[in-house]
């Protein structure tokens, strides 16, 4: 008993560790959840969101004459301290739990409410001088708190996100520039299609991530719409009058982004439609590295019997039985990557979908996926760029080769000898194995410097084929 302290609440009495800032609920969610071992701390984001939203709060009480000077300034002292980075050990739970949040919304009320006792010159759980939830709480819910924190963990983890995709594209767009000059054949359907140069291939996958970043931030600007003050269910019961403004306001302040509070207060507390809308961009940015990643598997594929027209880095011998072989391991491991954030936004799309009457209970699992889904993705492109795309060489002769060999290239010759010419050409030519070149040659459909023009494969790269 000397290494613990008695705490009660609803359901009774709970020995607390002596040691520690968080109190007798958060004991109970330790011993309910052991469910993914990924704690509130892991993401310390999250932890630092759930103490600007206590500090915001204390603030809007304090200027509102409802929360006494010492109380205020001790919470406001301990509120700052965690945002700084201290007591992150103190959110132990799990964050997949039930009760919509409410484990996770005392404990940030009971560490803050144990070190403001602390810092008062009382003990921990001597609640009479400094309560989680008269005062920690006061004019809040777990209804409001609790996804308030969780918008403000996510708004800050969006920005090294894009700050990752950007460097992924520009990446891309460095590759493009360097391979501007080598030309290849490309192909629809696995067949081959005209030419083009690698450059056009990169620069399209650099475009492609790079219009996301807008759609990106832009998804998750919503996270600034805020609903303190609605308290249980939106009508701001047991909350003063002007709380919810003073309090975005604060929060504004605190965080230096334009924190708005919801329009409506009822419909902001049970709608999760915003995390889904964030969820979709990142699954549709997962569905573009996906693409990226397997054009680059197949690119270079072989070495000897594929495609051979890229080389990746060599990151680790591919096989425990086949000698010399090497395996695309980074773009197969963020391909895993993408299809984790894929099943979260299905996961998202369900608990979203399962809001009932004034509240969605299912917030923590929304909140464990939007997190896990951020770190790792981002976590992903830092590895793709800086572990296999600023490696990547091209094999230009490979390349070149398989633009001359192409029955591709008789496509150029549509304008100039018929579609029917050509597609007689391009039959022959694949069933006796002859170039479509010799082929034009031999049938007189075109002179030698007709033909060597409109086959140079530089005037195969854009529009102008019938200005030929």
């Amino acid at each position: 008993m000397e290494n613990h302290r008695i705490e009660t609440d609803l359901l009774g009495e709970k020995r607390v560790p002596l040691h520690v800032y968080y109190g007798v609920q958060t004991q109970r969610a330790l011993e309910n959840f052991d469910i993914s071992k990924q704690t509130v701390s892991h993401y310390p984001e999250f932890v630092k969101g759930l103490a600007k939203t206590k500090l915001a709060a204390a603030k809007a009480n304090y200027e509102l004459g409802i929360l006494p000077s010492p109380i205020f300034f001790a919470i406001e002292k301990a509120a700052k301290e965690i945002i700084d980075g201290a007591l992150s050990g103190e959110f132990p739970i799990d964050l997949m739990q039930g009760g919509a949040g409410t484990s996770t919304n005392m404990n940030a009320n009971e560490v803050i409410a144990n070190r403001a006792l602390e810092l008062m010159g009382h003990q921990k759980g001597e609640y009479q001088h400094c309560s989680p939830n008269d005062h920690v709480n006061l004019s809040q819910s777990t209804n409001d708190a609790y996804p308030t924190a969780i918008k403000l963990a996510l708004f800050e983890m969006n920005k090294p996100l894009a700050i990752s995709l950007k460097k992924t594209a520009d990446a891309l767009r460095v590759k493009a520039q360097e391979f501007s000059k080598v030309l290849k054949m490309g192909r629809t359907q696995l067949q081959d299609a005209v030419p083009m140069t690698l450059g056009q291939e990169f620069d399209a996958f650099a475009y492609t991530l790079e219009k996301e970043i807008a759609v990106l931030n832009n998804a998750a600007q919503d996270f600034l719409e805020v609903n303190m003050g609605a308290t249980a269910i939106g009508t701001g019961l047991c909350a003063v009058e002007g709380f919810s403004e003073s309090c975005a306001k604060h929060l504004s302040t605190i965080t230096g982004e334009n924190v708005t509070k919801a329009v409506n207060l009822v419909e902001a507390t049970s709608d999760t439609t915003g995390f889904v809308a964030y969820a979709s961009v990142l699954k549709k940015i997962s569905l573009k590295l996906i693409k990226i990643c397997n054009d680059l598997r197949l690119l270079t594929s072989g070495p000897r019997t594929g495609l051979f027209e890229i080389n990746l880095p060599p990151m680790q011998p591919g096989s425990s039985i086949m000698p010399g072989k090497v395996n695309p391991v980074i773009p197969e491991v963020v391909n895993q990557i993408c299809y984790k954030v894929i099943g979260n936004e299905l996961t998202i799309t369900m608990a979203s979908e399962n809001a009932q009457l004034q509240l969605n209970v299912m917030e923590p699992v929304i909140a464990y996926s939007l997190f896990e889904s951020i770190q790792i993705l981002q976590n992903g492109l830092e590895t793709f760029v800086d572990k296999c795309i600023v490696g990547i060489t091209a094999n230009e002769e490979r390349c070149k080769a398989s633009v001359l060999n192409s029955i591709g290239i008789v496509t150029a010759l549509n304008p100039h000898i018929g579609y029917k010419n050509s597609t007689k050409i391009a039959k022959e030519a694949l069933e006796n194995n002859t170039s479509v070149y010799d082929l034009v040659l031999h049938y007189q459909l075109l002179s030698k410097e007709e033909l060597d023009k409109i086959l140079d494969p530089i005037n195969m790269l854009g529009p102008g084929a019938l200005a030929q």
